[in-house]
């Protein structure tokens, strides 16, 4: 028997239609796979544009880190008898400020290479800490008389230390402090700089550090708190920021001129002391950053629960939001097959399994066009052309398969309906569900009535008193 044969019952017509719609989902499946692989094509791209400028920065600290004598005891076996020896080791005792206050003048903007963009920024960092001796050293089995005052680092941690301006500058009660590469923080995996400091006046009372650096990024710029009390202040002229991370600000503002935001942290909520001891830490080097921690601003790795971050959003992410709107192909291609079905059934056209497919093709087609224009024109532009391209090419095929302009008028309606929805939906993503749902009810409500005396068996259907 044929496709389009006379004779077949509505049953079949329907399974015809539901599987060339199966086997559409080979192709739709393929979409889904050219918008990942544009998307990291985009990510490669965009990580070419900003290397050498400097990746996702984090910053962390000032931390002062003092050398102490300690007593280690250890039980050794000596002729099959246990024999205790003491002797005397170098640790670390880590002190975080008592307060930190810092400010950030983040200045933004849009790097281009071909179709790609990606924003970087220049940040200067400016910022006061303020350490002190605990009262309750002893508690920490550290003694004063045993500390090398002399031999004090104090650490700034930049994961990406690349980025850093050329004259950062470091200073304690006024003096100059001379930088050193590396020796950072754990929080930026040793990444960063160092001053030898003699600390010989904490004994009695409390430092003051003053510092000043600037920091290239793209992306995002992270601070891990650390200090007792630490007030966070950020400013910048770019209009779409997303704070992420533990800790949100306290305070913000976001103008289409720019954002400013506030943070306040206080150690209780880091779960953190403000003293710490171990064994010495190995300086590291710096470790450059693989190209992915470039990658995309859009698509950005989870913040951890100890940050605040910002991350400098693009406005329009075109690859998430094709990616969406494929996942919606089964709903054009099923409202469409229903439309055709039902004047098959129903008006008594026609319709073969090869129109069905060349029908499904055009309406998979749009989602290619889509990601196409919009990496040149932008999303809007982009949706707005390609659903005009393919609402045309199937109304003037549907007019010559349903032999006539007023049915394909009835398809050109639905096909720009669907669209109008679906762009409704990615613009509203909180509301999709609901609204899909609603449309899919109204759906099988309408085909419900429409269909109540199709016999798809083929046989008669008998009237129901």
């Amino acid at each position: 028997m044929s496709l389009t044969s006379a004779d077949r019952s509505p049953g079949a017509k329907l399974g015809l239609a539901i599987l060339i719609g199966v086997l559409l989902a080979v192709p739709l499946f393929s979409v889904w796979l050219l918008v990942y692989d544009r998307q990291q094509q985009s990510s490669q791209a965009k990580a070419g544009i900003a290397e050498g400028w400097g990746g996702p920065q984090t910053i962390a600290g000032p931390l002062l880190v003092i050398p102490y004598r300690a007593t280690l005891t250890e039980t050794v076996t000596e002729g099959n008898r246990p024999v205790v020896r003491s002797r005397q080791v170098w640790q670390e005792l880590t002190l975080s400020p008592e307060t930190i206050d810092l400010a950030t003048d983040i200045r933004s903007e849009q790097r281009k290479r071909s179709i790609y963009e990606v924003v970087v920024y220049d940040a200067a960092a400016r910022g006061k800490a303020r350490f002190a001796m605990p009262a309750d050293l002893s508690r920490f089995g550290v003694a004063i008389p045993d500390m090398a005052l002399d031999r004090a680092e104090l650490r700034f941690g930049v994961s990406d230390p690349r980025g850093l301006g050329a004259n950062p500058r470091i200073a304690v009660a006024g003096r100059p402090l001379r930088l050193q590469p590396g020796g950072g923080t754990a929080a930026t995996h040793g990444a960063g700089f160092f001053a030898w400091l003699d600390a010989g006046a904490l004994a009695g009372a409390p430092i003051d550090v003053a510092f000043a650096f600037d920091l290239r990024g793209n992306g995002r710029l992270s601070l891990a708190p650390q200090a007792g009390d630490t007030t966070w202040r950020l400013h910048s002229s770019w209009p779409s920021p997303s704070f992420q991370g533990g800790f949100l600000p306290a305070q913000r503002q976001v103008t289409d001129k720019g954002f400013t935001a506030t943070y306040r942290v206080g150690n209780l909520a880091l779960g953190q002391s403000l003293v710490s001891t171990g064994a010495p830490s190995a300086r590291e080097e710096a470790v450059v950053p693989p190209a992915r921690d470039y990658a995309d601003s859009n698509t950005p790795s989870p913040a951890s629960a100890h940050e605040a971050r910002v991350d400098l959003m693009q406005p329009v992410d075109l690859y998430s939001r094709v990616n969406r709107a494929a996942k919606y192909g089964f709903l054009f291609i099923g409202f469409t097959f229903l439309a055709f079905l039902l004047f098959d059934i129903i008006g008594g056209v026609k319709v073969s399994g090869v129109e069905y497919l060349l029908v499904g093709a055009a309406l998979i087609l749009f989602f290619v066009l889509l990601l196409a224009f919009a990496e040149v024109i932008g999303f809007a532009l982009a949706y707005l052309a390609a659903s005009a391209a393919i609402v045309g090419l199937n109304t003037a095929y549907s007019a010559a398969v349903l032999k006539s302009w007023r049915r394909a008028a009835f398809i050109c309606a639905l096909l720009t309906a669907l669209y109008v929805v679906l762009y409704i939906l990615l613009s509203l993503e909180a509301f999709s569900l609901l609204i899909g749902s609603l449309m899919l009810f109204l759906a099988l409500a309408a085909v419900m009535y429409l269909t109540r005396n199709v016999s798809w068996g083929g046989r008669p259907t008998e009237e129901v008193a």
